[in-house]
């Protein structure tokens, strides 16, 4: 999917960044779904199955019942956390990287560098960034997968 030629270096930036933020999404969200299919999923079983069981006791009184489902929820509702703080760190390493290509692309205007120089600059540093965190990617789903197999247990 190329640009028409017409457009000005300035979109041509953007419609780079755009891209490059598309990769990334499309991997995380890829990563997301694995660990859904394969991990909350059967979280989410267990949790309902056990939930089931708290409102089968006749004995048990609201409170206790309540008090069972929530500890049923509590192993799911730390992986959810676990993946949700994850991701947000994965965020935050990959804001702050392309930050710095902003401002090393702002040093370069500052010192008189041309703008169409200062945009391949930006791109390159960019699409660095963004290769450097996709490679992020596998070691922090198996950490994931690692963590959620035994708050599973």
């Amino acid at each position: 999917m190329w640009a028409p030629a017409r457009r000005g270096a300035g979109q041509r930036g953007v419609a780079m960044a755009e891209l490059q933020q598309l990769r990334v999404q499309e991997a995380v969200d890829s990563m997301v779904k694995s660990l859904e299919k394969e991990n909350i999923r059967k979280m989410q079983g267990l949790m309902f199955r056990c939930s089931a069981s708290c409102c089968e006791d006749s004995q048990a009184s609201m409170q206790q019942v309540h008090q069972c489902i929530e500890r049923c929820h509590a192993p799911l509702a730390q992986a959810q956390a676990l993946i949700t703080s994850e991701l947000e760190k994965f965020q935050d390493r990959l804001a702050r990287c392309t930050m710095h290509c902003n401002d090393k692309a702002k040093d370069s205007i500052d010192a008189g560098s041309k703008e169409l120089q200062v945009k391949q600059q930006l791109d390159g540093c960019v699409t660095k960034c963004v290769d450097d965190h996709m490679h992020l990617i596998p070691t922090m789903t198996k950490k994931m997968k690692e963590a959620l197999l035994s708050m599973g247990k």
